[in-house]
C-alpha cells in the first residue's frame, strides 16, 4: 500500500549556463506518492513550473531503467542519492519522509562543465572511449565471436566491468574528480578477453593519457567504488594500473630495439 509524502522541501540548483552564476532555488511539493520516482516528482514539480509560466529545471535523462547513465544528480551530496547501486532514475520517494529538505545538484567537477542547472557536459568520457575503448580486430558475426572459448571466471570478471554505464557518479563522488573506476572498467571489459589481446598495450596507454588530459589523479580514496550505481569493484584500477606500467615498459624495449 503506498503512503503519501508531504511538505517536501527541494533546494535545487538552477544555473543558466557555464559561464552564469548559479544559485539553489527552493521549491516545496505539497504531496507526492512514495511510489513515484525521483525524476517523476522532478517531473510533476516542471509540470507545475510551466503551469505558472516559470522555466522547468533542466536534467539530463533517457531510459529511466538504470541502463544509460543519464540521470546523474547529486543528492543531499551523494551521488545518485542515498540508496546504494542505485541509479536516481531507480530511486523512489520511499527513501524520504515528509517534512524532508532535499538538495539537488549537478555532479561537482571540472572535467563536466555545467551546460544548465542539473545538465553537465560529460564529453570528457567520450575522449577517453575514442581513443582506444573498442576493438578494430575482425571478429565475425555474433556465433563466429562466440566460437572463441573464453573462461567462465574470465567472461564474469568482462562483463561486471562492462556494466559501467558512464554516469559519472564515480568522478563527481571522487575529491579529486578522477575517472580512473570509469576508464579502469573500460579497459578491463576489453583486456581480459581473447577479442581484445591484440590492442591490448596501445589501448591501455592511450586510455590511461587521455583521461590523465583531463581528469584527475586517483589517491584511492575509495569514494567511486561507493558512489558506482553498479557497484564496481576498485580492482579494475588495478588491473589498469598494472597494464599501463606493462605497456610503458614494452614502449621502452621497442624504442631501444630503434
Amino acid at each position: 500500500m503506498s503512503n503519501v509524502l508531504t511538505n517536501i522541501t527541494l533546494r535545487i540548483w538552477r544555473q543558466a549556463g557555464p559561464a552564469v552564476a548559479g544559485r539553489f532555488e527552493t521549491h516545496v511539493v505539497d504531496e507526492i506518492t512514495d511510489e513515484a520516482s525521483f525524476l517523476e516528482m522532478l517531473d510533476i514539480l516542471n509540470d507545475r513550473l510551466v503551469t505558472e509560466g516559470k522555466e522547468a529545471v533542466v536534467f539530463d535523462h533517457d531510459c529511466r531503467e538504470g541502463i544509460c547513465g543519464t540521470c546523474s544528480l547529486m543528492i543531499d551530496g551523494q551521488a545518485h542519492g542515498p540508496q546504494r547501486g542505485t541509479t536516481t532514475c531507480q530511486l523512489h520517494m520511499r527513501r524520504f519522509k515528509s517534512g524532508d529538505t532535499i538538495t539537488i545538484e549537478p555532479w561537482r567537477a571540472s572535467a563536466f562543465p555545467i551546460i544548465k542547472d542539473l545538465m553537465v557536459d560529460r564529453s570528457a568520457f567520450d575522449r577517453v572511449i575514442e581513443s582506444g575503448g573498442f576493438i578494430t580486430a575482425e571478429t565475425g558475426g555474433a556465433p563466429d565471436a562466440n566460437l572463441i572459448p573464453v573462461p567462465k571466471p574470465v567472461s564474469d570478471a568482462a562483463m561486471d566491468s562492462a556494466a559501467c554505464i558512464g554516469c559519472g557518479a564515480c568522478v563527481a563522488a571522487c575529491p579529486n574528480g578522477a575517472a580512473n573506476l570509469f576508464t579502469g572498467a573500460k579497459i578491463a571489459h576489453l583486456n581480459r578477453l581473447p577479442q581484445g589481446q591484440a590492442e591490448r598495450w596501445g589501448r591501455v596507454e592511450s586510455m590511461v593519457e587521455t583521461m590523465d588530459e583531463h581528469f584527475g589523479s586517483c589517491t584511492n580514496h575509495g569514494e567511486c567504488e561507493a558512489a558506482c550505481p553498479k557497484e564496481i569493484s576498485i580492482d579494475v584500477i588495478a588491473l589498469m594500473n598494472k597494464d599501463y606500467r606493462k605497456a610503458k615498459f614494452a614502449s621502452r624495449k621497442d624504442l631501444a630495439r630503434q
